[in-house]
């Protein structure tokens, strides 16, 4: 990636409510719910570990979605995980307060 790309801002990707409780998706319902629960898992006990976390985000709905694991993480810890955008094509998961690692 070249370093002069801009990099987009994301700090306003919100879950929609219109169609289901997060909005449209690729997946079946159940299917959903299986992905969020497999990433609030795995993510979980990466930032819990080191106090944050990386993972891929190419479509709104995976952003949503990464979105929507920070505040059920948030909920379930009582401490603010922050969903920040590192570039276009990734999200990082941050537990308020923790040092956050450079940038790739």
């Amino acid at each position: 990636m070249d370093a002069a790309a801009p990099v987009r801002d994301l700090r306003n990707v919100r879950v929609r409510g219109e169609e289901g409780e997060h909005g449209p998706t690729p997946h079946p319902e159940d299917e959903e719910r299986r992905a969020r629960a497999v990433l609030f898992h795995e993510l979980g006990n990466a930032v819990a570990g080191r106090g944050w976390a990386r993972f891929p985000a190419y479509t709104p709905e995976e952003r949503r979605r990464l979105v929507d694991v920070a505040a059920r993480l948030s909920a379930h810890w009582g401490r603010q995980v922050l969903g920040v955008p590192e570039d276009q094509y990734a999200l990082q998961l941050v537990l308020e307060g923790a040092e956050t690692p450079p940038l790739p």
